[in-house]
C-alpha cells in the first residue's frame, strides 16, 4: 500500500500499543528508525509496574492499564517499599495525602523495613508499604502489542526513519526510509525525537526533552533474594530491585541529553553504588553491566495525547517519561478513542496538546 489512514512514527510500545487499537478499525503503518521495534526506551526499562510511579495524574493511566497486563500474564508479584530519613518526612506526607484512598498503602517504622532488608542502615526512620507494585514482562507486551497490530492488518516498517512530512489536501504526505506513503493522520510516538519529528512536519515544538537513566546490575553477597520488593529513597536518590539473582540499582538520574543510543557514564555509576552502600550492608561483589536509557517529559512532566491544535490531522502520542511501559495499554486505548471519535474512558484533558499553545504551559 502507498496510502494509509493512520501512519503511526515510532514503533516502541506507545506506537504498538497504539497500532494494536487502531488496526481493526483502519489501515494503519508503523515506521520504525531502528532496524528493529524498541531498541530504546522500551528494551531498557527496569520493568515495574508501581501505581504511584509519576503522580497521581499518571496513576489513573497505570491503575486502568492494571487489568489488561494481568489479563494476559504480564504481570508477576514484586510490592514496592519507599524508605524515608527524618528529612524526608514532609515528602512522605504529601505523598500519603496524594494517594490515600486510591492506592493501598501502609506507613511503617523503620525498623519494620528489616524484615525485607536486614542490613538496612539506621538512619532510615520510617518506611511505607505498596504491596500492589509488581514487575512487568515488557518484552512480551510489547511483542503482545505488535503481534496484535499485525494480526489486525496493521504494517511495520523498520530502518524507516522519517526524513519529512507535508500537509497535502487529503491529509500527509510522508517521506521514510526513502519510502513516499501517504496518510490521512500522521502520529507522533517517536518518544525521546518527538519534537525532531514535530519539526520535519512543520508543527512546532512541544518541548518534549530527553533524559538519560543509569541502571547497573549487581552481584551482592549474600545473593540477591527473589522476593525482594522494589526499593526506593523517598527522597529520589536510588531504587533497586532484584532480577534474575541479581540487583538491578539505579541513582534514579535524569540527566538532560540529546536524543539518540544513551550510554551510562562512570560517575552516574559510581555515585549509585556510594548511595547503595550507604543504605545497606551487602557487599557487593561485583558490577556486572551497566546501561542507559532515554526518559523523555514534556514541560509539565505529563504525556501528551491528542490532535494538535494547530496541525490539521497531526497527532501526538509522546513525553510518556518513565512510565509509559506501565501506562501503555490504557494510554493505548485513551489515544484511539481520541484518534476514532470516540468517548475514553479516562478524562483525557490533563494530557491534550493544547495546554501547550495559545500561550499555555511550556
Amino acid at each position: 500500500m502507498s496510502r494509509y489512514d493512520i501512519v503511526i512514527v515510532g514503533a516502541g510500545i506507545a506506537g504498538a500499543g497504539l497500532a494494536a487499537e487502531l488496526a481493526p478499525h483502519a489501515s494503519v503503518l508503523l515506521l520504525e528508525a531502528e532496524e528493529q521495534p524498541g531498541y530504546h526506551a522500551t528494551g531498557r526499562s527496569a520493568a515495574f509496574w508501581s501505581e504511584t510511579y509519576g503522580g497521581p495524574l499518571i496513576q489513573p493511566l497505570t491503575t486502568a492499564s492494571g487489568p489488561w497486563l494481568r489479563e494476559h500474564d504480564l504481570l508477576s508479584p514484586r510490592g514496592e517499599l519507599h524508605l524515608a530519613h527524618d528529612a524526608d518526612r514532609p515528602v512522605l506526607d504529601r505523598f500519603v495525602a496524594e494517594f490515600a484512598g486510591r492506592v493501598a498503602l501502609e506507613r511503617l517504622p523503620g525498623h519494620a523495613a528489616r524484615r525485607w532488608l536486614p542490613g538496612l542502615a539506621d538512619d532510615w526512620v520510617e518506611v511505607l508499604w505498596i504491596p500492589s507494585c509488581t514487575d512487568i514482562d515488557v518484552a512480551g507486551a510489547h511483542q503482545f502489542m505488535l503481534k496484535t497490530a499485525r494480526a489486525a492488518g496493521a504494517a511495520l516498517r523498520c530502518s524507516a526513519p522519517l526524513e519529512r512530512a507535508e500537509r497535502t489536501g487529503t491529509g500527509w504526505s510522508v517521506l521514510a526510509g526513502r519510502e513516499r506513503v501517504d496518510a490521512g493522520i500522521l502520529v507522533n510516538a517517536a518518544g525521546a525525537w518527538a519534537d525532531a519529528v514535530a519539526e520535519r512536519a512543520g508543527v512546532p515544538s512541544i518541548g518534549i526533552r530527553p533524559f538519560r537513566r543509569t541502571v547497573i546490575q549487581l552481584a551482592v553477597d549474600p545473593p540477591s533474594l527473589p522476593d525482594l520488593p522494589l526499593v526506593m529513597a523517598m527522597d529520589g536518590s536510588f531504587y533497586f530491585k532484584p532480577e534474575g539473582g541479581r540487583l538491578w540499582l539505579s541513582p534514579h538520574d535524569e540527566t538532560p541529553t540529546n536524543a539518540g543510543d544513551a550510554a551510562p557514564e562512570e560517575l552516574d555509576v559510581a555515585i549509585a553504588i556510594d548511595r547503595f552502600e550507604r543504605a545497606v550492608d551487602w557487599p557487593i561483589r561485583r558490577v556486572e553491566r551497566r546501561w542507559a536509557g532515554l526518559r523523555s517529559f514534556a514541560p509539565d512532566r505529563l504525556p501528551v495525547y491528542g490532535f494538535d491544535p494547530h496541525a490539521s490531522g497531526f497527532f501526538w502520542c509522546a513525553g510518556q517519561g518513565g512510565f509509559g511501559i506501565q501506562t501503555a495499554p490504557a494510554a493505548s486505548r485513551l489515544a484511539a478513542a481520541l484518534l476514532l471519535g470516540r468517548v475514553a474512558e479516562l478524562d483525557p484533558a490533563p494530557y491534550l496538546p493544547e495546554r501547550f499553545r495559545n500561550g499555555g504551559a511550556r
